[in-house]
C-alpha cells in the first residue's frame, strides 16, 4: 500500500491577506505527517504529528491559535482514533495544554475509556507527565480581537468563524491501517463548557479499516446531528466512492439541518477526498512522492515533494 495523508486546516471563509500562510501550514502538516509515513511509521503517528504542526501555528484554531469561549478563556477538544481495532481516545474542554491531540492519544493508549473532560483529562495530563502551559500562551492576538468583537451588541459568533477552523488529518500507512486525528479551540465567545463535535467519536472523526478514515470541521452542532464522519463512511460502505460519500454527507448535512462544514476522507485503497461546502477550506494531500493543496473550490495546486519543501 502507498501512504497517503490529507489534512485540513479548517472550513470557513478565510481573509485574502492569511490564504498564503494557510497554504504554507496545511502544506507543512502535511509533510510532516507523510515523512512519518515514509519512514515505514503507522497512520496514527502520521495523522498526530500533522495534527500538532497545526496546533503549533496561532494561525488555526486549535492550540495555541484556539478561539475564546464567553469569559476569554481556551477550552480545547480533540480525538484520534486507530482503524485498526477501533481503539479511540478523546479530550473536551480542556484547558492550559499546549497539545490537547497528544493527550488524546495517551488516554486511548494508556486509560480504560475513551474521553476525559474539562478538571478529569487535567489530571490525567499531570499524571502521564504534560506539563500545564500558561493558559494566555495560547491566545494568540487575532482570537483575542475576535472575542472581542462578538462581544459587541448585535454580533453573531456563530457565522462569524472567518478564518477560524478545526484542524486534522487522515491516513492510511504502508500496512492498510487507517487513522484520523481533529483538534479545535471550539466556536468563538461559546459558553464555558461547551463540547463540539470534535471530541464525539462519529462525528469530529472516524477510522475503520474495513472503509477508510475521515474527519471533519464545520460549524459542531450540525455536525453532531448528522453524526457526519460515520455517516460519510456509511455511504462509501453503500458504494460510493470517497469524493461521492464526502459531497453526500455535506448535502444531507445542509438539507437536513441547514448546516456547512467539510471534510476529508481517505479509502481503505488509498483514495482520498477534500470537500466543504462553506466558501473556502484549506487543504492538503501527499501521495506517491506529490503534494496537491488548496483553498478554493476546484483549486488544487500539485508540487512534487522535494520542490514542496521550498514552498
Amino acid at each position: 500500500m502507498k501512504p497517503v495523508i490529507v489534512v485540513h486546516g479548517g472550513a470557513g471563509t478565510i481573509v485574502k491577506e492569511y490564504e498564503d500562510q494557510y497554504r504554507s501550514g496545511v502544506n507543512r502538516a502535511a509533510l510532516k505527517g507523510y515523512n512519518v509515513l515514509k519512514q515505514g511509521g503507522s497512520a496514527l503517528t502520521a495523522v498526530e504529528e500533522a495534527v500538532v504542526v497545526m496546533e503549533d501555528d496561532t494561525l488555526f484554531n486549535a492550540g495555541c491559535g484556539s478561539v475564546l469561549n464567553e469569559e476569554g478563556e481556551v477550552e480545547m477538544d480533540a480525538i484520534i482514533m486507530d482503524g485498526k481495532n477501533l481503539a479511540s481516545g478523546a479530550v473536551s474542554a480542556v484547558r492550559c495544554i499546549a497539545n490537547p491531540i497528544k493527550l488524546a492519544r495517551l488516554v486511548m493508549e494508556k486509560t480504560d475509556h475513551m474521553l476525559l473532560t474539562s478538571k478529569g483529562a487535567s489530571l490525567f495530563a499531570k499524571s502521564q507527565g504534560i506539563q500545564e502551559v500558561p493558559g494566555e500562551t495560547l491566545i494568540s492576538e487575532r482570537s483575542r480581537e475576535r472575542w472581542k468583537t462578538n462581544l459587541k451588541p448585535g454580533s453573531n459568533p456563530v457565522v462569524s468563524q472567518i478564518g477560524l477552523g478545526t484542524v486534522g488529518a487522515v491516513a492510511i500507512d504502508s500496512e492498510g491501517n487507517v487513522a484520523c486525528a481533529t483538534s479545535t479551540g471550539g466556536l468563538t465567545n461559546k459558553m464555558v463548557g461547551r463540547v463540539g463535535d470534535t471530541a464525539c467519536i462519529g462525528s469530529g472523526g472516524y477510522a475503520d479499516n474495513i472503509v477508510g478514515a475521515v474527519s471533519t470541521t464545520g460549524h459542531g452542532e450540525s455536525i453532531m446531528k448528522m453524526v457526519l464522519a460515520k455517516q460519510v463512511l456509511h455511504y462509501m460502505e453503500q458504494g460510493m466512492t470517497a469524493e461521492e460519500a464526502a459531497e453526500a454527507g455535506l448535502n444531507t448535512m445542509k438539507t437536513r439541518v441547514d448546516g456547512f462544514g467539510g471534510v476529508i476522507v481517505v479509502s481503505r485503497s488509498g483514495d482520498w477526498a477534500a470537500k466543504f461546502s462553506t466558501k473556502q477550506m484549506t487543504w492538503a494531500v501527499v501521495k506517491a512522492d506529490v503534494l496537491q493543496f488548496g483553498i478554493y473550490h476546484n483549486e488544487n495546486q500539485t508540487v512534487a515533494v522535494n520542490e514542496a519543501l521550498y514552498i
